[in-house]
């Protein structure tokens, strides 16, 4: 037999794939990579559906840590919002599934990769590229793509080779991760409707304000209120606490890779914070140049990675530089949550630039004399005062 390894969610285009290429005479081997999201119920349950669709063995990939250290690492040190708005979400670890994917692929000499993307979305870009990258030799097989199958077809599909597991679409299309939950429904089709409360996974728990101490070292998330652990672990921590307060959501509109305009809901409580956390601590511990070069970088990064441009070895560079520029962001930093917003208060650190003992800005100045800023002003506008009497 054909052995095929098939990127396995468990839901309804995979569950098609699956037995529909186990029907066709491949030896299926169904792999799903979990990023975060997964509860060790939800894992057997995938697991025992997966039997249930002919596949031959079952595997859960751990890749939470890798997820971190990879990818959502660079994102906090870069600050990367897309489109100043939503934090890459699903499009990030979508590239670590694949690169896991394949790996395993590769492990157990499969000849052929599955996937269930559309022709419709990002996806299928990203699973692609780097399939094709990492195992050229691998031939990718897309059912859904290649079919043009719609919904009621593959559930037709289904029932009629015994396997009836109440198909019919949730309202809300909801996709969990580390680093956010992606909220797809009929309003985000559109571009004037909301998402209703309703929509969102995490709701209002909690109404009185809450004080928390977030501890970076080197730019990582090191500790939460104190307590020390591993920053993925932190991650988790942290959502936990913000997602009582109906924190981190949004409606996110950008250009896919496939050239039209999309828009999706998200709740990323933790992403927000740490993002907006940490810049904070750099505006704090960073010179203006770093600052001013870091936007750029982190700008090309972030739509890098959305487009599946992970193997470059430019993200390598681009990855080199964040890294070096994170030296010196270590401190403290005190953010107070409330329902649907958080504020951030303050930060302390042994690297603050904004040290008294140089000046206070507006008020007192201690390391230069009148007649020394007088002449560097003069110096300073000197280029703008030669082309304006040049010219007028």
């Amino acid at each position: 037999m054909k052995k095929l390894v098939i990127a396995y969610s468990g839901g309804l285009d995979t569950s098609y794939c699956a037995v529909s290429l186990s029907k066709a005479g491949y030896d299926v081997h169904a792999v799903s990579v979990n990023t975060g999201g997964f509860t060790p119920e939800e894992i057997k349950s995938i697991e025992s559906n997966a039997y249930k669709m002919g596949v031959s063995t079952y595997k859960n990939i751990d890749a939470v840590a890798s997820y971190y250290d990879k990818v959502i690492k660079f994102l906090i040190f870069g600050n990367v919002l897309k489109n100043n708005t939503y934090p890459l979400s699903v499009s990030a670890e979508r590239i670590i599934q694949a690169i896991e994917i394949v790996q395993y692929a590769k492990s157990i000499d499969a000849k052929y990769i599955a996937h269930g993307s559309t022709g419709a979305g990002n996806d299928q870009v990203r699973f692609d590229m780097i399939f094709q990258t990492l195992a050229p030799e691998i031939e990718i097989i897309t059912p859904i793509r290649d079919q043009k199958l719609t919904r009621q077809h593959e559930i037709d599909y289904l029932i009629e080779n015994g396997i009836d597991m109440s198909w019919n679409k949730a309202k809300y299309s909801v996709n969990k991760g580390l680093w956010g939950t992606s909220v797809g429904g009929e309003e985000t089709l559109t571009s004037e409707k909301p998402l209703p409360e309703s929509a969102y996974p995490s709701q209002l728990k909690h109404t009185e304000p809450e004080k928390v101490a977030l501890t970076f070292f080197e730019g990582e998330l090191v500790a939460v209120n104190g307590v020390k652990n591993n920053p993925e672990v932190n991650i988790e921590v942290l959502n936990t606490l913000a997602s009582g307060y109906a924190i981190g959501r949004d409606i996110h509109v950008g250009d896919t890779i496939i050239g039209i305009k999309g828009r999706v809901g998200f709740e990323a409580a933790a992403a927000l914070i740490i993002i907006k956390a940490h810049h904070l601590l750099e505006k704090h511990t960073l010179t203006k140049w770093q600052l001013q070069h870091k936007d750029y970088l982190s700008n090309f990064y972030g739509m890098h990675l959305h487009e599946g441009q992970y193997l470059d070895p430019v993200m390598r560079n681009m990855e080199a530089f964040l890294q070096s520029s994170q030296e010196n962001v270590t401190g403290d930093v005190f953010v107070t949550l409330r329902p649907y917003h958080f504020s951030l208060d303050g930060i302390a650190s042994k690297h603050d630039l904004m040290s008294a003992k140089f000046g206070s800005y507006g008020e007192e100045n201690k390391g230069w004399t009148a007649d020394e800023a007088k002449g560097f002003i003069k110096i300073f506008g000197n280029q703008n005062k030669i082309y304006q009497q040049v010219n007028n």
